[in-house]
């Protein structure tokens, strides 16, 4: 990847909206705002920020990274759907990358990404020397080895279950997956798809589809 490439990296999976700009290894820029609702209407514009503070603009990207799960259903599909319009419309790829990607990044191996899926269930994956797939646990049943290395928003209940060790995530979620789609510019790439572990448990939310560019 040429160090001139500019990665604009985001997601909305969770109960926030944020972005990060990248070249190569280089954080340009940074924005997370919390929020459990609104993401539609925030995203773009959070975007636009982004790239003014990193001196960009949109003409200057080479690639977009978008976070695509697990976790809220609405927020997911805003990203995504975000993500697969404005790389049509800005001739650029667009590259999906999971939660458990996101979380991973820069920490030592092994360590299990664990998830609050609520309703007693934990998303957990599993990196060592290759990713074992992203499983959906009940959480009388947590796979973790005993003294697991675990990082994620169920480290802490995971951890009290396996008496493992609690690290920090290397770098924000959005940095990550900016920093991860950036090693993968020069890779052949599905169109971002949500990663999905289970059905819907409620009924589409209201928010607006995001504002695509003109």
């Amino acid at each position: 990847m040429r160090c001139d490439t500019l990665i604009l990296g985001f997601d909305t999976s969770a109960a926030h909206c944020a972005a990060a700009l990248v070249c190569g290894d280089q954080v340009l820029a940074h924005l997370c705002e919390d929020m459990a609702r609104g993401q539609a209407e925030r995203l773009v514009p959070l975007l636009e920020e982004v790239l003014a503070q990193g001196g960009a603009s949109w003409a200057d990207l080479g690639g977009l990274g978008v976070g695509t799960g697990p976790g809220n259903f609405t927020g997911i599909r805003i990203s995504v759907a975000a993500a697969r319009g404005l790389a049509l419309g800005l001739g650029v790829p667009a590259i999906g990358v999971s939660l458990f990607e996101a979380r991973a990044y820069g920490l030592p191996r092994p360590v299990h990404v664990v998830e609050d899926a609520r309703r007693g269930m934990v998303y957990a994956q599993r990196f060592g020397q290759s990713p074992d797939g992203p499983v959906l646990w009940d959480s009388s049943e947590i796979g973790v080895d005993a003294g697991a290395s675990v990082v994620g928003s169920a480290a802490e209940f995971v951890a009290g279950l396996s008496g493992g060790t609690i690290l920090s995530p290397a770098v924000p979620v959005a940095v990550a997956i900016a920093l991860i789609a950036a090693r993968r510019l020069d890779q052949p790439q599905s169109r971002p798809a949500p990663l999905y572990l289970r059905a819907a448990d409620a009924a589409p939310a209201s928010d607006l589809p995001p504002r695509l560019l003109s």
